[in-house]
């Protein structure tokens, strides 16, 4: 019994854990003085090239501005960052090759034998970057990546969730730990 009260939390952590929706990487200039970053503004030129609607865009601004304010950062037209985003989408297929055995009359395994059957399911696999530039140097000081599957429904309240969602985990990277001294 004390196995089994101990095997149940294990077992809930990893279904937990292996549900994450967003994987994500980042990688930053380790030059980079982090603190002395206090603003920020959104570089409109790389902004316009991304190929996902304007409204998609907006929501993606939107969440990664809260997310910026909510660590002390202010918008600026003369800011120490540039916010650029780039979004990427692959469909997936996948494919599992499962047996199905069943069992024939009078419930005797060899009047049915296994039957070998296929699923495959499609999905879209998003990928958004966010990539922060320092004004001065010019140059890209951290980006974050956040890959995840997007959530092909009607309902913008869902999607708007799934793009915080996305901004968020990435985010939660920045700043770097090492610039935490």
């Amino acid at each position: 019994m004390k196995t089994v009260k101990l095997l149940f939390p294990v077992v809930a952590l990893l279904l937990v854990t292996s549900c994450v929706s967003v994987r994500v990487v980042s990688d930053y200039d380790k030059e980079a003085d982090f603190n002395s970053y206090k603003t920020f503004a959104f570089y409109k030129t790389g902004i316009d090239q991304v190929e996902i609607s304007d409204l998609d865009k907006k929501r993606i601004l939107r969440s990664i501005e809260k997310e910026l304010t909510d660590r002390g950062f202010v918008k600026s037209e003369n800011p120490d960052l540039l916010v650029n985003i780039m979004t990427k989408a692959n469909k997936r297929v996948d494919i599992n090759n499962n047996a199905y055995f069943g069992w024939g009359w009078g419930f005797q395994p060899w009047f049915w034998g296994g039957a070998p059957m296929s699923t495959v399911r499609t999905r879209t696999e998003g990928v958004l970057y966010i990539d922060l530039i320092d004004t001065k140097q010019k140059e890209l000081v951290w980006q974050g990546r956040g890959t995840g599957n997007l959530n092909n429904n009607r309902s913008i309240e869902k999607k708007e969730e799934r793009i915080r969602e996305f901004v968020a985990e990435i985010m939660k990277e920045y700043p770097p730990m090492a610039s935490a001294n």
